[in-house]
């Protein structure tokens, strides 16, 4: 099955609400219980860059996991951002900090991050590889990088029956967007292929259904 790009941001304000409000809870702990095992028992102190922060759930799990990181979140869409702003718990504020940018035009406060992770934000770029390039510029050498995104199902029915198995009792709205998103996820041979282009030497594993775990350090050489 070909993929088919959806809408790179969530902008209208019904359909942010939906997504935000919406039970993300396993997939969620599923990639901080993943983060966590990549960044290893010796934790994490310094600067890291949550890329596609959306609501801000996994910016403010990191920040409560990782009492010393300091976290820039960023995202493309004002609507997730304001949601993000209004929801963070107030001991976070001066740990997280939400900026509203594109990763094509962006300008970051910090020139490098330790550590840069993502959840769901491969899917929505029409050129994933905008992603690869975006963190190589803000890694320095040794920087850590945990991803995580849907991969593509082997087919439209396929999509649709994971729709059903994980979304039925959500809102039609979120259920179109699963769908959508499945539709516009890559195959894990595809980000292979990615990552060999862009130079990366970085682990990908299926780690559910429907979930690709990428992981690995920037190498300068």
């Amino acid at each position: 099955m070909k993929r088919t790009c959806e809408p790179e941001l969530m902008e209208d304000k019904t359909q942010v609400l939906a997504y935000a409000q919406a039970d993300f809870s396993e997939p969620n702990d599923r990639f901080i219980k993943s983060l966590k095992t990549f960044i290893g028992a010796g934790g994490f102190e310094g600067y890291a860059l949550d890329l596609g922060c959306g609501p801000g759930d996994i910016s403010c799990r990191f920040a409560m996991a990782y009492p010393s990181a300091h976290i820039d979140a960023l995202d493309g869409s004002a609507a997730m951002l304001d949601y993000a702003e209004s929801t963070i718990p107030s001991d976070l504020k001066t740990r997280v900090r939400f900026i509203r940018g594109k990763l094509q035009t962006v300008s970051l406060p910090r020139s490098r991050y330790e550590l840069i992770f993502s959840n769901s934000l491969l899917h929505h770029l029409p050129e994933p590889q905008a992603l690869w390039h975006f963190i190589k510029r803000y890694a320095t050498n040794g920087t850590r990088v945990a991803i995580m995104d849907l991969f593509r199902p082997q087919s439209v029915q396929q999509a649709k029956d994971i729709v059903e198995i994980y979304a039925a009792s959500e809102p039609e709205i979120l259920q179109r967007d699963f769908y959508h998103s499945l539709l516009a996820a890559l195959t894990l041979e595809e980000i292979e292929e990615q990552l060999h282009e862009a130079g990366l030497k970085f682990d990908v594993a299926r780690i559910s259904d429907r979930h690709v775990f990428i992981s690995g350090a920037i190498i300068f050489k």
